[in-house]
Formats: C-alpha cells, sequence, structure tokens
C-alpha cells in the first residue's frame, strides 16, 4: 500500500490535519517524509491513530497515550494502566450513578421545600464533604523498563 499523504490520513481518519501535525507534535505519531509540502505517513498510520482514539475514549491524556507508545513504533500497553483506568471508571460510575440517583429524588421528591428533605440534605452534605466531586485516578507505580 503507498504511503498516505496528510490530507489522505485526514480524509480516511476523520481528524483535521491540525490535529494530526500536533499529533506529530506531541510525539504520538511520526511523517516518513514528503511530498512536495505534505507530510507522508506509513499505512499503518491508520490503526495508530485509531489506538490514540480508543485510548482518549477510555480517559487516557495524550501523555499516558504517548508513554504507551515509547520509543517503538509498537505499543506496549501495560496491563497495570489498564486496571488502573477501568478502577477509576468504576469510581467514576459509582459517582455519577448517585448524581443520577440524587437528580431523580429532587425531580420527584414530595416535599414542598428540597432542603426539609433528609435524603436531599443528605446529598447535599455529601457534596459539601466532596463525596461527588471527580474521582482523581490513583497515581501509578513506575514500571521497570524491559532490558
Amino acid at each position: 500500500m503507498p504511503d498516505l499523504d496528510i490530507s489522505q490520513v485526514a480524509r480516511q481518519t476523520g481528524l483535521p490535519a491540525s490535529t494530526l501535525r500536533y499529533y506529530e507534535e506531541r510525539g504520538l505519531i511520526r511523517a516518513i517524509g514528503r511530498r512536495g509540502l505534505k507530510r507522508l505517513f506509513d499505512p499503518s498510520i491508520i490503526e495508530r491513530l485509531a489506538l490514540i482514539a480508543l485510548g482518549q475514549a477510555a480517559g487516557f491524556s495524550l501523555s499516558e497515550i504517548a508513554v504507551m507508545f515509547g520509543e517503538a513504533d509498537e505499543p506496549r500497553i501495560e496491563r497495570g494502566r489498564l486496571l488502573a483506568k477501568a478502577d477509576e471508571l468504576d469510581q467514576t460510575i459509582r459517582r455519577l450513578t448517585a448524581m443520577r440517583d440524587g437528580l431523580r429524588h429532587a425531580a420527584d421528591c414530595p416535599h414542598p421545600r428540597h432542603m426539609d428533605c433528609p435524603k436531599f440534605q443528605r446529598i447535599v452534605n455529601a457534596a459539601a464533604r466532596g463525596a461527588l466531586s471527580r474521582v482523581q485516578p490513583a497515581p501509578l507505580k513506575p514500571h521497570p523498563t524491559p532490558r
């Protein structure tokens, strides 16, 4: 398969060329050359961009994704990082479920004033304690570099 210029990559992936240039600046992708003024990419870039999109959809930052690619072209997806992200998502799901249930209760609450409702007061107190705020991910332990 022939090399792809930046406009072909943009068309195939739906990503604007500016995003591709930004990803290149961040070290997530690498052009293999130029055709005139246009950057050229190996066709495998499409799969790499799909992995980047998957990582972002899972909640990984571009910096975290860049670490997963490292220096090699082959991704090094550490299972520990995946498990930590899954745990973080579980916490987020629990927090969002509690928030959804609280909103539904507030909408259907039989008390004329929400502040007269004991359950609503518990929700307000939980928010004041920060229990409903965004869950911070647990710090990841550094993994030894393979030799």
